[in-house]
């Protein structure tokens, strides 16, 4: 899924390229914050 997402990306537009670079960093943004919440959780259950 990835992979295909890449090549498409590969041949498509600017305005295509940089939608896609954007889902991307939006989808890592979601991840990054989610190991935050969970390890301040994990925090909170030792006090």
């Amino acid at each position: 899924m990835i992979g295909e997402l890449f090549s498409g990306m590969a041949h498509s537009t600017a305005a295509g390229f940089t939608g896609v670079s954007l889902i991307f960093i939006y989808l890592a943004w979601i991840v990054v914050i989610g190991c935050i919440r969970v390890r301040e959780a994990m925090e909170e259950d030792h006090h």
